[in-house]
């Protein structure tokens, strides 16, 4: 079996160039094309949603209160699963413990709910503990991990 190819070479004295791209060929743009986008306002966020004033100052109010074996906030370490903020002025945490033979299984649900409630804008608050899913060092922010050595 013969198994040649063949190629057939052309010469030539020169190629053409393809045609560029002219600015005075470019269809015209608005100058401000960001404008419209920069003048949006942006729309007002509830109280007790993510952004909300209710919302925000629970949060940095769960931001006070520390782990006492870990030197870092519960928040932070992950203990907080969500905040629902209602709109009169109920709030429900979920949290959880890193185990549940921790120390303070009995007085931190009962300090979150303390502190959450004295926050201006809070009618009631409830914690709900939970252990589903159970809690891994996965769940800290990256300020905790670092904190700790973990990055």
């Amino acid at each position: 079996m013969n198994d040649e190819r063949s190629f057939k070479v052309e010469e030539v004295d020169a190629v053409t160039p393809p045609p560029r791209a002219r600015v005075e060929d470019a269809e015209p743009r608005r100058r401000d094309y960001l404008g419209d986008f920069l003048a949006q306002k942006p729309e007002p966020v509830g109280g007790g949603e993510p952004g909300g004033d209710v919302y925000e100052a629970v949060i940095t109010s769960l931001k006070e209160i520390y782990d006492p074996e870990i030197p870092v906030n519960i928040y932070d370490l992950g203990l907080i699963y969500g905040v629902d903020v209602g709109d009169n002025g109920h709030v429900a945490v979920t949290m959880t413990l890193t185990t549940p033979n921790c120390p303070v299984a009995e007085s931190m649900p009962a300090e979150v709910e303390l502190r959450v409630g004295a926050v201006p804008g809070v009618a009631t608050a409830d914690v709900n503990l939970v252990w589903d899913p159970p809690w891994d060092p996965q769940k800290m922010s990256d300020d905790a991990k670092l904190e700790l050595g973990m990055l």
